[in-house]
């Protein structure tokens, strides 16, 4: 799929007013380019299925510190390595409608808001378009409908982990109705949406190759699936949905944990979803995610001069951003013995010991082919592991520590030990927090740890237990914080936000 950008970015350019409008609720009508004149091929619905693409690309979603600054930062595992306004208000649960927009860093709640939206619009556009059409043959439509079905639920899903209750609409309506239209409950949302993956699923490919690499896969929608389950603690349909994946699709567990992050081993067999990105190819401004922090001094500030040298000398340096590093308590609570520790927590590199710990298994140190601000390295989104970790935890709340149960959690612990280190004879109790810390391990810096907490009802709990390094979030979390605020210009668009809820989540 790298390749394939190269070419059409200039078609994706022209075609931005239909499919990354940023602030598409404040746009007319006829400024929009008119959907008649796409559609009219099936190279067209593949140009408007990568555009929808590319606004998750964008730095208030997947690019940069994205999506992952609500379900990362917050949490246990990650933080900045300085004060820094960007992360602050929430990783230090400060967040106030004053202070959502500050969020930016090239993104933001309010444009994370709006590109979600510009998703489910552009996806309606497409979906209303293959309703009747003629210029697709059966494969295509299926290939067509399954994608649009994917990215618009795609969308929601964010929404709702984010917001709980929100605008939801499935047709293709005018502008002037879109910005009217009050929250929807979140489980009716959800619900319809679950819907919409099964059929993606049951439509979608299984995998892709060549041109169609990044893709969303059968089993991209059913991970989301079972992440939905899981929150709505529907253990059976979550079990069931998860051991479908587990037996069914070609993805497997990779033997070697580093290998799983390795550059030159993009797509491998783990992976169920990544997000492709391409050096020196833009639609947005696209970067990459965790990073370690520029000109970062070792321990001992008179060897910075000796660690720069030694950098240079392999073409790398540190050259991030230093916004998402484990924090304190990850580094101390990793276990010793655990082989996943050198991928997660580092703190000596080329013999220096560091002034930071690092997440290797994030960076990209190379700065001939991954300078500051134009990686083209993939992001993970979903991997198998976490897919065995969701079985484990669903098949425990539903039946307890069974022989499966602890199947599918030791078959990730196998790499994590030598010798092995299989769990067996825990009660129901101690199986579930067993989970919840591999989770953390496994995982961590992944994007998953936040939500975790927030749908185990413990968020709160654990903040006020870890250790910072910057800040201290334990003296200002509140109950609400397992939301955001909506942004207070979409009430200046829509002010039938504030009547189903006029605290806006509770921070009125």
């Amino acid at each position: 799929m790298k390749n394939k950008y190269k070419i059409i970015l200039s078609v994706l350019t022209a075609f931005s007013l239909l499919m990354s409008c940023d602030n598409f609720l404040e746009e007319e009508p006829r400024d929009i380019v008119s959907p008649s004149i796409f559609f009219n091929s099936a190279a067209e619905y593949e140009l408007a299925i990568v555009g929808i693409y590319n606004i998750y690309k964008g730095n208030a979603l997947h690019g940069k510190i994205g999506l992952d600054r609500y379900y990362e930062n917050g949490a246990d595992v990650i933080g900045p390595n300085r004060v820094f306004d960007q992360v602050e208000p929430i990783q230090n649960y400060t967040l106030s409608e004053s202070n959502i927009s500050a969020l930016s860093q090239g993104g933001g709640a309010p444009q994370t808001w709006q590109d979600l939206y510009a998703i489910i619009l552009n996806a309606n556009t497409l979906l209303d378009n293959l309703d009747g059409t003629t210029v697709l043959n059966d494969s295509e439509r299926d290939y067509a409908l399954g994608q649009a079905l994917f990215l618009r639920a795609y969308a929601y899903y964010h929404l709702t982990n984010l917001w709980g209750n929100v605008p939801y609409y499935r047709e293709l309506i005018p502008i002037a109705e879109i910005q009217s239209l009050p929250r929807t409950d979140v489980t009716l949302i959800r619900n319809e949406i679950l819907q919409d993956l099964q059929t993606a699923q049951d439509i979608l490919a299984s995998q892709y190759s060549g041109t169609n690499l990044g893709k969303a896969s059968k089993w991209t929608a059913a991970t989301v699936m079972v992440k939905i389950y899981l929150t709505q603690q529907r253990w059976q349909e979550a079990r069931d949905k998860a051991v479908e994946i587990l037996q069914q699709s070609p993805h497997g567990l990779l033997d070697d944990y580093a290998a799983i992050f390795d550059l030159n081993n993009e797509y491998n067999e783990e992976n169920i979803w990544e997000i492709d990105f391409v050096k020196d190819v833009r639609s947005s401004d696209w970067v990459d995610h965790f990073t370690p922090r520029i000109r970062d001094e070792p321990k001992d500030p008179t060897k910075q001069n000796e660690l720069s040298a030694a950098l240079g000398a392999q073409q790398e340096g540190f050259t991030g951003y230093g916004l998402a590093i484990p924090i304190p308590g990850y580094v101390n609570d990793f276990p010793l013995n655990d082989l996943r520790r050198a991928s997660n927590v580092l703190t000596n590199y080329l013999g220096f010991e560091l002034n930071f710990p690092y997440m290797p298994k994030m960076w990209n140190l190379d700065q001939i082919n991954s300078p500051r601000g134009n990686h083209g390295d993939n992001k993970i989104i979903f991997r198998m592991a976490d897919v065995y970790l969701m079985a484990a935890e669903a098949e425990n709340e539903l039946n307890g520590p069974t022989t499966s149960a602890y199947e599918y959690i030791n078959a990730v612990r196998k790499r994590a030990y030598e010798p092995d280190q299989d769990l067996a004879g825990l009660t129901k109790d101690e199986l579930r927090q067993a989970i919840y810390d591999e989770r953390r391990w496994e995982l961590g810096g992944e994007g998953h740890r936040r939500m975790d907490l927030i749908r185990w009802g413990i968020l709160e709990e654990v903040v006020k237990s870890t250790q910072y390094r910057v800040f201290n979030p334990a003296a200002n979390i509140k109950p609400y914080h397992i939301l955001l605020p909506i942004p207070t210009e979409e009430f200046v668009l829509n002010p039938a936000l504030l009547e189903s809820d006029p605290t806006n989540n509770g921070y009125r």
